[in-house]
């Protein structure tokens, strides 16, 4: 089954999507090996971590582009990608949406963010017309070519208009052809619940930190956000905060090192390096050589064999 094909049947199905939010292969395989059946990118993990730089529409097209294919192409399961304001007007965003179905990816972000964008829970947010919005997601229909391609719209106008304002984009976005329709920055169970009556298209729910509170983003669990009528639920900032986190206090005790002159010993902070081979799938590699290399003593009568030629 094609990759498409899946989330779009995960989408239909009795189980909430859940996605965590993803940057590198690392935090993919990590993801996928823990079992979760889809992931995302994460926007801002990916110009962060990628490129150092802030997530205010610094990264460019084809860098996101170039990460997004690297990824997909690491794992079987679906994965979607954050292709921010869709980087210009809709005749961009036709061609776009086809640079992101050719890199493997099921499915895109689109927002409504003026350019340069900003982050979804950082202020001074700007919206374009829902009209220009809409011709954006007519485009992006229009321009990819497996039709199970999916086109997330994403909306930030909670922060800017309000929930009547939300709501109301919701409406014409998914008119305009929208599959999926991503309110962020909600406020609480009472905006997802007039999102979700809105529309009968599904609803996708960022969650944020997944584990820990934001003052953007409630905690609400993924069970109550099923109640609600939630179909895909998108944890983007976990797997990145959990990363940094670890990395800073690994970073610290190898300067306490440093300053005591101890020799310390903590797998309990770090993968071993068969951890590592593990994950990546070493053995894969191993087979395939063990298949197609040939054994010392015969490459030795292969050169041979070739000197006298």
């Amino acid at each position: 089954m094609k990759k498409t094909a899946r989330m779009r049947q995960l989408l239909a199905g009795e189980e909430v999507v859940v996605s965590p939010g993803v940057y590198d292969g690392y935090s993919l395989r990590l993801a996928q090996r823990a079992g979760f059946q889809a992931a995302s990118t994460s926007g801002a993990g990916i110009a962060n971590a990628r490129l150092g730089v802030q997530d205010t529409g610094m990264m460019s097209l084809h860098e996101n582009v170039d990460a997004c294919r690297a990824m997909a192409a690491s794992v079987d399961i679906p994965l979607m990608a954050d292709a921010d304001t869709g980087y210009g007007n809709a005749v961009t965003v036709f061609g776009v949406v086809r640079l992101f179905e050719d890199a493997g990816v099921v499915g895109i972000n689109i927002e409504d963010q003026e350019f340069p964008k900003r982050c979804g829970h950082m202020k001074g947010k700007e919206l374009i017309h829902p009209a220009e919005m809409a011709k954006k997601i007519e485009a992006a229909v229009k321009g990819r070519r497996d039709p199970d391609f999916i086109i997330n719209a994403r909306t930030d106008a909670i922060a800017v208009e309000g929930i009547e304002g939300a709501v109301e984009r919701a409406r014409i976005y998914a008119a305009a052809g929208a599959d999926m329709i991503f309110p962020d920055a909600v406020r609480g169970e009472d905006d997802i619940k007039r999102l979700v009556d809105a529309v009968d298209i599904p609803v996708s729910i960022n969650i944020g930190f997944g584990i820990r509170s934001r003052p953007t983003t409630p905690l609400i669990p993924v069970k109550r956000l099923k109640a609600l009528g939630v179909r895909r639920v998108s944890v983007p900032r976990m797997l990145p905060a959990a990363a940094l986190r670890a990395m800073e206090n690994a970073l610290a005790l190898l300067r306490h090192t440093l300053e005591t002159g101890e020799a310390v010993d903590r797998p309990d902070l770090l993968f071993s390096i068969d951890d590592i081979k593990a994950l990546m799938d070493y053995e894969a590699l191993e087979r395939l050589e063990e298949e197609l290399l040939l054994p010392e003593q015969l490459f030795r009568k292969y050169q041979a064999e070739r000197a006298r030629i």
